[in-house]
């Protein structure tokens, strides 16, 4: 199977979706429109489970929202007014049925359904220690993790026994959980994943972005405060905060990439930060070209923005396709490249002759920009040159972003100009770190308190490592391995 999606291919992937309706009846069909509008989120799964009052019920599927749940049958098989789901990007965990979340378990207390948005960083280590007591796991996502933490809690209620669990665990998530008492909605103490509340008649919606509200219908209330626990029952609403007060770090690739433009995050418009953060590039890394292109459709607020500020005429110089998928041919490698012009193709009439500045959202793994570049230049383009919305990616996320290992990174191993070198360009430029603060609003304080989760680009991790830290004596032994070979 030959993907024709090339670009996307060296993209951060958006880490998860999840969505969650207590009191509208059917749920379950409200859930699946939210995840219609989550879908960039995570394309590899997709489940629903709701609750009738009396019995919990799941399905969850391989692939996209469309095709799983947009059959009467599939929603009439999910009845009840309390329902949650999720799309998946898996970040960890194999890519299989049993991590299809939301994962679901029957607890002495009752049923209990989790859908989670992150990654526990210490995930591994406390489920070594979970084995070693007796538990036995079902999937390798480590979101199981926080229900065996639940399971074997021994305080004495529901609630108290997945603060406990919270409190047992580090690293990013935004949770949606549903038990038969009512539903729980909550943010990691720093915030670091997304999670917003919303109002649909009498009932509450809870969604990863504000887009999904607006597709549903429902009024955006707030955002779920970092380290806050919203319940929902019969009785009503009510908010805790069980962890000690700290400063908010949520993630910034947010702005750049990952939430939709149409989305608000953080009171702010996500396609006007991007635009923000366009004319911010032409102020910092101008250059004398023709033509500003965006690479769709990641690249294009960000262009629009560049554009404006230069006074550089903005040109859709790559068409995209939004009919492709994936076609089933063999993949030699000039059926290869002939698919990937089945996904985007050069403008070749606008290009021709022209001097261009190409404006992507970030550079991850590099074979992407060179094929632009390599595009425009079999175009007739007459210079290419790059400018990237975001500062080089030099280190890897750790809190559920499909980050490559560093060593695959192309600025963790090369500084702009040997980055330059490869992707082909005629120039290179990145946006300051300082630059990207401003765009959205801010003046970035320092590197051990910034009022972001910018450890992509800076290396300075909000919360400790657990994980990595015990598997990096492992990697070293490995490299020295192969340096000995």
């Amino acid at each position: 199977m030959l993907s024709t999606n090339p670009f996307d291919d060296d993209k951060l992937r958006e880490e998860c979706g999840i969505f969650g309706v207590w009191g509208a009846d059917p749920a379950s069909a409200i859930v699946a429109l939210g995840l219609h509008a989550l879908q960039h989120r995570g394309q590899e799964a997709a489940g629903i489970t709701s609750w009738d009052g009396t019995h919990f019920h799941s399905h969850r599927a391989m692939g996209h929202v469309a095709g799983n749940f947009d059959r009467d049958e599939i929603i009439r098989g999910l009845p009840g007014h309390v329902a949650c789901g999720h799309v998946r990007y898996s970040t960890t965990g194999e890519t299989s049925m049993r991590n299809v979340q939301p994962l679901f378990a029957d607890l002495a207390s009752g049923g209990f359904a989790v859908a989670h948005n992150g990654n526990i960083s210490n995930a591994m280590t406390v489920k070594k220690e979970l084995v070693r007591k007796g538990a036995i796991f079902q999937s390798t996502s480590d979101t199981e993790v926080i229900i065996h933490l639940v399971a074997t809690s021994t305080f004495r209620t529901l609630l108290d026994k997945f603060i406990d669990a919270l409190q047992q665990v580090e690293g990013a998530y935004a949770l949606i959980c549903m038990t038969p008492e009512g539903m729980i909605a909550c943010r990691d103490p720093l915030g670091i994943r997304p999670l917003v509340m919303g109002k649909l008649a009498d009932g509450y919606v809870f969604a990863s972005e504000t887009v999904a509200l607006d597709i549903v219908g429902a009024d955006y209330v707030r955002d779920v405060e970092p380290g806050e626990i919203v319940i929902v029952t019969e009785d009503g609403l009510r908010s805790i905060s069980p962890f000690p007060a700290t400063y908010p770090r949520p993630c910034i690739f947010e702005h750049i990439y990952f939430a939709r433009p149409d989305s608000i995050t953080g009171g702010s418009s996500i396609y006007s930060v991007r635009k923000a953060i366009g004319a911010q590039l032409a102020e910092e890394d101008p250059v004398d070209v023709d033509l500003v292109v965006p690479v769709p459709d990641s690249g294009t607020p960000a262009a629009i923005g560049y554009a404006q500020q230069s006074g550089i005429p903005f040109e859709l110089g790559i068409i995209r396709s939004h009919y492709v998928g994936r076609t089933f041919i063999q993949p030699s490698d000039n059926i290869r490249h002939l698919g990937v012009k089945l996904k985007h193709n050069a403008n070749r009439a606008l290009i021709e002759g022209k001097r261009i500045v190409l404006i992507d959202d970030s550079i991850v793994r590099g074979t992407t920009s060179l094929k632009i570049v390599q595009m425009m230049r079999d175009a007739g383009a007459k210079e290419v040159h790059m400018r990237i919305a975001s500062p080089p990616t030099r280190h890897s996320c750790f809190y559920g972003v499909d980050t490559p290992e560093r060593a695959k990174l192309l600025a963790a191993n090369h500084d702009v100009e040997g980055m330059r070198n490869f992707i082909q360009a005629d120039s290179l430029s990145f946006i300051s770190i300082d630059g990207l603060y401003k765009a959205v609003g801010e003046v970035r304080r320092n590197d051990i308190r910034p009022q972001y989760c910018d450890a992509c680009f800076t290396g300075h991790y909000p919360t400790r490592l657990t994980d990595q830290d015990e598997m990096e004596p492992l990697n070293q032994l490995s490299l020295l391995a192969e340096r000995v070979v």
